[in-house]
């Protein structure tokens, strides 16, 4: 039987997503790992591992595993996929006082949206609010991922 994966560790991967990783969960052990996709790509050109520092070489071995056993593996969504923009838009239009949410609707527009949105819930001491309720959208995705993808979770 296959270990569950942990939700906590899902949604912490999820919220560390970096250009040039991918995340995956192994369906095996329940593992939530990130590699990048330079290591993907020697791993399915087997790159050999001589010459290389260990923490390159352990990147590489874990990117073999990957390429090896691809089907133990579930991709995780990718930032994009995720899109926290959309999650701050959500998050303005539960604001009940209609002031504060055209405000902060006028703030995440344009360039510098993310900045001026984080000090605007600050100015308007929502800020645990909006960390609340983006836990909470994240937790949603992670369960919605794990169902789709059939994934065994523990929460």
């Amino acid at each position: 039987m296959a270990n569950k994966a942990k939700i906590k560790d899902i949604i912490e991967e999820m919220e560390m997503q970096n250009d040039g990783y991918r995340s995956f969960v192994n369906i095996r052990t329940g593992e939530v790992i990130s590699v990048s996709e330079d290591d993907l790509i020697d791993a399915e050109d087997e790159k050999p591992i001589n010459n290389l520092h260990d923490w390159q070489i352990e990147n590489l071995e874990i990117a073999n595993e990957i390429v090896e056993n691809f089907e133990d593996y579930k991709e995780l969504p990718t930032k994009y996929e995720i899109n926290e923009y959309q999650i701050i838009e959500d998050f303005c239009l539960t604001i009940p006082d209609e002031k504060i949410q055209r405000i902060l609707l006028r703030t995440i527009g344009g360039k510098g949206a993310f900045r001026r949105f984080k000090d605007t819930i600050k100015d308007f001491e929502i800020e645990m609010d909006w960390y609340k309720y983006r836990d909470n959208r994240y937790k949603e995705l992670a369960i919605a991922w794990c169902q789709n993808n059939e994934v065994e979770y523990i929460e």
